[in-house]
């Protein structure tokens, strides 16, 4: 039977994804499968695997297709996870497709991937997001 898995992210320092995305999602990193190349990430409760973090030469893409959305519960949160996360090395973007009044941040993590910090409280945006 096929099972989906974990979201795969392509970077070109492991170590350093491996710091930014620890301590952005509360998750550990595991040593199984570990190489210079692969670090699997688990959350910390011991729940399983949570996110693959893949060595790649490429770049990260400006418009990707497929993101992660981190969820908030609120728009103060929101503020102050974009504000944590930007403290942890990740960037904010000039993202041009932003609807009027959207639910969403884009960041972009050390390496330049994409995802969004998503308010709950205020989704769903009418307008374009990265996957489009």
């Amino acid at each position: 039977m096929l099972r989906l898995g974990i979201p795969v992210i392509g970077v070109t320092d492991v170590p350093r994804a491996v710091g930014f995305w620890t301590a952005a999602l509360g998750l550990v990193a595991s040593d199984e499968w570990k190489s210079e190349t692969w670090r699997t990430l688990e959350y910390a409760d011991g729940s399983g695997r949570a996110l693959g973090l893949l060595y790649s030469e490429s770049p990260a893409e400006p418009r990707p297709r497929l993101h992660l959305d981190l969820f908030t519960d609120s728009a103060k949160e929101q503020q102050a996870e974009v504000r944590r996360l930007v403290g942890l090395g990740a960037r904010t973007v000039d993202w041009d497709l932003y609807p009027p009044d959207p639910d969403f941040v884009v960041l972009a993590d050390p390496d330049g991937n994409i995802f969004c910090v998503v308010d709950l409280s205020h989704a769903p945006s009418g307008g374009s997001r990265p996957a489009d």
